[in-house]
């Protein structure tokens, strides 16, 4: 096991654990305070981010938007009170079906 196999259940403790922090003393409770549009207009700000840097081919910003949106959508995800095991089992059931036999039947 490298020592980044965790790393993401980790932050996710951490982000968990900042709920009812003081706002002024940390960004993630800073962001539960102004609530879960705020946070969402992260996650959408940051996935524009890495498709610029995607697009641009720079691949070291490509890694660090790519954090900052990974991180910015566990902050969402548990505002909401899921978890990464939640995203884990969906993409455990997803595993096998074609992604256009499973977008398809999500249109239905």
């Amino acid at each position: 096991m490298s020592q980044n196999d965790d790393i993401l259940d980790q932050v996710f403790q951490v982000i968990q654990s900042r709920k009812n922090a003081d706002p002024s003393k940390s960004y993630v409770a800073s962001l539960y305070q102004k609530g879960r549009h705020k946070i969402a207009e992260k996650v959408g700000e940051e996935a524009i981010e890495t498709v610029i840097a995607a697009v641009g081919g720079d691949n070291k910003e490509v890694i660090a938007e790519s954090a900052d949106l990974i991180f910015h959508l566990m902050i969402l995800l548990a505002e909401l009170d899921l978890t990464l095991d939640d995203v884990r089992d969906e993409l455990a059931r997803r595993e096998g079906i074609s992604g256009i036999d499973e977008k398809n039947s999500r249109s239905k």
